[in-house]
């Protein structure tokens, strides 16, 4: 069976509030790690959101 080509990544907030977004990622074009501003409702701010593995 073929791997799949897009996987989740767990968006993890940076101003370390424990909250996340969960994104999809295409595996074979994007190899590096993404990091996105979005918006963070228990810092009531937009901060740097970085991947990490989901457990």
């Amino acid at each position: 069976m073929a791997k799949a080509v897009t996987i989740k990544v767990k968006l993890v907030s940076s101003a370390d509030t424990g909250f996340y977004y969960v994104a999809k990622k295409n595996s074979r074009t994007m190899t590096d790690k993404p990091v996105k501003k979005k918006y963070d409702p228990v810092a009531k701010k937009h901060v740097e959101f970085r991947e990490a593995k989901i457990k």
